[in-house]
């Protein structure tokens, strides 16, 4: 009888373990779970070290947005570890410095007291029109940027901002990989995702219907099953 796979999930950006609230007792059935810290430290690479540091020594990657992008990195510097790959709600491509600069602003408001006025301002484009008003999705993404904090923000963007761009990578990546996109993602729309899925040979491309950024919060049901079918 072989072991079960470990599971590695990394939330988002301002996104803590609630992100996979609904997806975790599914998958736990299996293998052991894991959820990665990434508020400690402000470069991506220092972050997946750390991730690895103390990650089991072989795993299926689940990582979503930030998540993503920090998946790349763990993939650059361990791939072999990588049993199975799942980019969820994410890109392979670098900040823009008009995006770049977005971020400094919200730092800038977040250490002036600010973080939560950061997140009413993200809101209408990190969901779904339809989700605009849930109440549920919006008290779940406060509690995460609570769970974060300033400085753990702060990190996470500095982090983003100096991020490599993972398209050159794409090829190189030999594990079994599902992409999973929001239909309405604005932040990581679903055309990223059908450039990395087209990058990677044999990815499986996944579009979730009437979700934004946060899927597995807004649609935790069709991201869940998705995942299953996937491990």
């Amino acid at each position: 009888m072989t072991e079960p796979t470990p599971i590695l999930f990394i939330p988002g950006l301002l996104c803590s373990p609630r992100l996979y609230a609904d997806q975790i007792p599914q998958l736990w059935r299996l293998g052991p779970v894991t959820i990665a810290d990434h508020t400690r430290d402000d470069s991506m690479r220092a972050i997946a070290q750390r991730i690895l540091a103390s990650a089991p020594p072989r795993f299926a990657l689940i990582g979503l947005s930030m998540g993503g992008y920090l998946s790349f990195e763990i993939m650059r510097q361990s791939p072999d570890r990588v049993a199975k790959l799942a980019l969820l709600d994410t890109s392979a491509r670098p900040d823009t410095p008009e995006q770049s600069e977005a971020r400094r602003a919200q730092i800038e408001l977040a250490k002036g007291g600010r973080l939560s006025e950061v997140l009413d301002t993200l809101f209408p484009r990190l969901v779904h029109p339809k989700h605009r008003a849930d109440e549920r999705v919006r008290q779940v993404l406060h509690q995460m940027a609570a769970d974060v904090g300033v400085d753990g923000f702060v990190r996470q963007q500095l982090a983003n901002i100096g991020r490599s761009d993972s398209r050159p990578g794409l090829g190189a990546i030999r594990c079994p990989t599902l992409v999973l996109v929001g239909d309405s993602d604005e932040l990581t729309p679903p055309d990223r995702a059908a450039e990395m899925a087209s990058g990677i040979a044999g990815a499986r491309l996944v579009t979730i219907p009437e979700s934004g950024h946060a899927s597995p919060v807004e649609q935790p049901e069709y991201v869940t099953r998705a995942l299953l079918e996937f491990l």
